[in-house]
């Protein structure tokens, strides 16, 4: 999975966002929320990918196969997967997901595999409580490091990662599902930046 969130900052304190920021329950994830995922996780493409990606790729993606997908991934008894919900009035709004590495990667022992948040939300500092969450989730498990994947054309989710900190590692062409693309890694060496103050 890449990086798809495009939270980039805390709005004001006249934000109208941050009511319902205020009223946002962040959890870990159960495989009920598994259709919740899968939709949040589908607009979040269609809404950040659609200069970037064929439109008809986008427009086929069905929450059902992403749905099943998640629903396996939380119903697994793996302790090396983190995965937790942003939740206002009952509905899945946002969610970000983090794992161990079966082989460590440029020094990281662990990956923020994904995160992603409704449009309405970002930007008020949920995105930031979701990555820390799967740090400290992963630091838990042993982890000292960890590493993430972005898009290059996505500059906002780039911006985010690099206001928190974040080394650049590299810039690569890879493939998703038959698509040219490049990718940018990033990576946090010390988790202790992510530990309660």
């Amino acid at each position: 999975l890449r990086f798809h969130c495009r939270e980039c900052g805390r709005g004001s304190p006249s934000d109208p966002r941050l009511n319902a920021v205020d009223a946002t329950f962040l959890r870990a994830a159960t495989p009920d929320d598994a259709e919740g995922i899968a939709m949040v996780r589908i607009d979040s493409w269609r809404r950040t990918y659609h200069d970037i990606m064929p439109d008809d790729y986008l427009d086929n993606m069905e929450v059902e196969d992403s749905m099943h997908m998640w629903h396996r991934v939380l119903s697994a008894t793996s302790s090396k997967t983190s995965v937790f919900v942003a939740e206002l009035d009952g509905d899945v709004v946002g969610f970000a997901a983090g794992k161990m590495l079966d082989e460590p990667k440029f020094g990281l022992d662990a990956e923020l595999a994904a995160i992603y948040l409704i449009p309405d939300l970002q930007r008020a500092g949920i995105g930031s409580r979701l990555v820390t969450m799967v740090a400290q989730a992963q630091q838990a498990q042993g982890a000292h490091g960890l590493l993430t994947w972005v898009i290059s054309e996505n500059k906002i989710a780039r911006a985010f990662f690099e206001k928190r900190q974040a080394e650049l590692l590299i810039e690569q062409a890879y493939q998703w599902d038959g698509i040219d693309l490049r990718e940018v890694g990033y990576g946090w060496r010390d988790l202790t930046l992510f530990s309660p103050h």
